[in-house]
């Protein structure tokens, strides 16, 4: 029996976290499919053709800690924008969002478009300040030196490229569940959107 938890929002809004932890709680597999356009972003810095590096993707060997740069990021923002890279990797998604035993996948078109039948939907955000500091800590502590401005002003870019994007723009599914992490602790997002699964699960 699959179960589909599709979560949504920008970057550094905390869905990734809620999303990983998520899944342990359940048994459930996870897919956080922004490495994918990461890994697809990192080939097109390489000179490789982005429709091509989507087609060719192995989705097995993804390895987070190298895809995590500000550069890799912005990167991955432009291809996620071509809809020749999108459709490539669709069905990738959808196999693995109906992989027996549960899954849940995180990303920006999750619940509107890879998913929309999941039974669960939840829609993270964030405000943009409170977005860049988290990721500005994370980008200092893995040795990028960047500013908290530079941060901020990257996050208001690809906010604005995700949300404003022809094909598949970052948008909160009708019947989503939104949870704004602003001002909360990680332990109670989490405990938030377990709260939220077990109501779709009907189990209270």
């Amino acid at each position: 029996m699959s179960f589909t938890i599709a979560i949504d929002g920008p970057a550094a809004s905390g869905k990734g976290t809620i999303a990983r932890q998520l899944a342990a709680r359940f048994g459930f597999a996870h897919l956080d499919t922004g490495l994918l356009y990461r890994a697809v972003g990192r080939k097109m810095l390489e000179g490789v053709d982005p429709v091509e590096a989507a087609q060719a993707l192995d989705v097995t060997s993804l390895d987070a800690g190298e895809l995590r740069g500000p550069d890799v990021a912005q990167a991955a923002s432009k291809v996620a924008a071509l809809p020749a890279v999108r459709a490539a990797l669709v069905d990738v998604q959808r196999a693995f969002s109906r992989r027996s035993g549960g899954a849940v996948l995180d990303g920006r078109d999750i619940g509107t478009v890879i998913c929309p039948e999941a039974e669960a939907k939840l829609f993270v955000i964030a405000s943009a300040e409170v977005r860049a500091e988290r990721r500005w800590r994370e980008l200092v502590a893995a040795g990028h030196a960047v500013t908290l401005d530079e941060v901020l002003a990257d996050v208001l870019v690809r906010d604005a490229r995700d949300m404003n994007r022809a094909d598949a723009p970052l948008k909160p599914a009708e019947d989503a569940t939104t949870l704004d992490t602003s001002k909360m602790a990680i332990e109670d997002a989490v405990a938030e959107a377990v709260a939220i699964v077990n109501a779709a699960r009907g189990s209270g």
